[in-house]
């Protein structure tokens, strides 16, 4: 099974997540979080950190990432684990897989017109808010 990591990335006052405009297919064109691949025999945290770096130039130094959730897709071969995290300061993250946009935390991320993920992405934003506190280290609605 094909084991994948999305990061929800939040700035330092985590009033802002981390989104990426997606240029190839699946969601083309959507945004998405951050994330990719997990390597055979990786360690699925490490998995997460480098994806991170490699997409958006953010090191363990900059975030602590804490692992949400996970989906399982039989049908698709393959899960995806969720892994959250706010800046521990100013950062202009850099990439060129995808356009990067920092993007607040009050729309739609059910809208799978704009978002990624059929929905998934407003469900793991669902979740982060009832745990924003100890995550995050702020309470957000």
């Amino acid at each position: 099974m094909q084991g994948y990591n999305c990061i929800a990335v939040f700035n330092e006052d985590a009033d802002r997540w981390l989104m990426c405009m997606r240029k190839k297919d699946p969601y083309k064109g959507l945004l998405n979080l951050v994330g990719g691949k997990i390597e055979p025999d990786e360690e699925h945290l490490s998995a997460a950190y480098r994806e991170l770096e490699e997409e958006t130039s953010i090191t363990a130094d900059d975030i602590k990432l804490v692992h949400l959730m996970d989906y399982c897709y039989p049908l698709d071969d393959c899960f995806v684990e969720v892994y959250v995290g706010r800046l521990n300061k100013p950062i202009k993250p850099e990439g060129e897989e995808n356009r990067l946009v920092w993007t607040d935390l009050r729309r739609n991320f059910f809208d799978m017109k704009h978002y990624a993920g059929e929905g998934n992405i407003g469900h793991m934003l669902e979740h982060i808010k009832l745990h924003s506190a100890e995550l995050l280290g702020k309470v957000i609605k």
